[in-house]
């Protein structure tokens, strides 16, 4: 009797070692991702600031496995609780909810336990990613007829900041207008194939307030 308790308190620890040692691979391999994102993803929002919620999505997602999975009680309670729940928050791109996927994958994958195939899907994913942005990176100085401009400002700057604008593009239009913590995103669709424009433009911006932040992002497939 005294041997089969010890039997199972060596099993259970075991089995805390292996999840804390999967909560480790897993944080490691969610910052490797959220590192990627920032440096190659394609979308036109704050991609550092978005990157941030990976961590814990994937954690999250593989806590929740690792209690459920051995219990069928849980796991219909679980069904219970998340349909009761709802999200508000909008994924303004595909790209965006195509790493939110993943990183929820990876959680998943994780909780159960899978590391090796983890490891190896994640690394090959990354790999493909990789080459796809290769295969689609142009001239880092040239500029396409069609580009977004985010800016981040206070509610008092907008119309200086349109004037702007205004004076250095012959189309501009605003696309989004996101009020978070008292500051205002903008996001303006412009079009010009001129990059000293865009430079001129960048100029007078600073010129309205040194807080004041910008990105100018290309999209050449973008259709007006």
């Amino acid at each position: 009797m005294d041997l089969d308790f010890l039997k199972d308190i060596n099993v259970k620890t075991q089995s805390h070692e292996q999840f804390l040692l999967n909560l480790v691979i897993t944080a490691l391999v969610t910052y490797a991702i959220g590192l990627f994102y920032v440096r190659f993803g394609n979308s036109i929002s704050n991609r550092k600031k978005y990157a941030q919620n990976f961590l814990l999505l994937s954690l999250t997602t593989m806590l929740i496995i690792y209690i459920v999975k051995a219990s069928v009680a849980l796991s219909l309670g679980l069904v219970g609780a998340l349909s009761i729940i709802r999200f508000r928050t909008a994924i303004k791109e595909p790209e965006e909810l195509g790493y939110l996927f993943l990183n929820i994958g990876i959680g998943l994958a994780m909780g159960a336990n899978q590391v090796l195939i983890t490891l190896i899907a994640v690394s090959i994913i990354l790999a493909l990613l990789f080459i796809q942005a290769l295969l689609n990176r142009k001239d880092p100085f040239s500029t396409s007829e069609h580009m977004f401009i985010n800016i981040l400002c206070q509610r008092s700057e907008i119309d200086s900041i349109h004037q702007v604008l205004k004076q250095h593009f012959d189309s501009i239009i605003l696309k989004r207008m996101d009020n978070e913590n008292n500051q205002i995103t903008l996001s303006y669709q412009i079009a010009t194939n001129d990059m000293s424009l865009v430079i001129k433009a960048q100029d007078d911006l600073s010129a309205i307030s040194p807080d004041l932040q910008f990105s100018f992002i290309e999209q050449r497939n973008l259709v007006f």
